[in-house]
């Protein structure tokens, strides 16, 4: 057992976890987060992303020990005073999600390009959820709303890679 100390979502946990146990399984199991699902355990689906000392990370590609020292965010801790954050509000108001299981990682890694980004194109959005996977939705409502949270209007016919995509983009 190694002994670890790690703040996730402003509260400084320590604990002694198996050298090998996953940060993933270590919010869920341990902390009880179980806002951030258990995707495909290989790191292709996006949806256990966590914010890792300001950086996206997969969290079943993580070892909870590699976090120790480490502040962790998850989609549950970006809520402030019992309100949600602009994110969580777009994707509710845009109808961002159908089953809703890649909306968290989904939330995260856009975060992420808001911070670097924080007028981003609809192509743009596109490029920074790539390693983020939704086999329901179809992407276009979760463009909306990352866009909305963003203070940009609907995506234009110039954001689009082509004119097929702008039409279904802004309808």
């Amino acid at each position: 057992m190694t002994r670890i100390s790690v703040k996730v979502d402003g509260t400084t946990y320590e604990d002694e976890v198996e050298p090998r146990l996953l940060l993933i399984h270590y919010l869920r199991d341990r902390l009880g987060l179980t806002g951030t699902p258990v995707g495909c355990d290989t790191s292709n689906c996006g949806a256990c992303t966590v914010d890792l000392d300001g950086e996206t990370a997969k969290s079943c590609s993580v070892l909870a020990v590699q976090a120790d020292g480490s502040e962790v965010t998850t989609v549950q801790g970006l809520a402030t005073n019992g309100e949600w954050h602009p994110l969580q509000k777009a994707f509710h108001e845009r109808h961002a999600l159908q089953c809703g299981y890649c909306t968290p990682g989904m939330i995260m890694a856009a975060r992420d390009l808001l911070r670097e980004n924080p007028e981003p194109s609809a192509d743009d959005v596109r490029h920074a959820l790539e390693g983020n996977l939704c086999r329901c939705t179809g992407y276009q409502n979760i463009v909306r709303a990352v866009l909305a949270a963003s203070g940009a209007a609907e995506p234009s016919a110039r954001d689009a890679q082509n004119p097929q995509d702008a039409q279904e983009v802004t309808t």
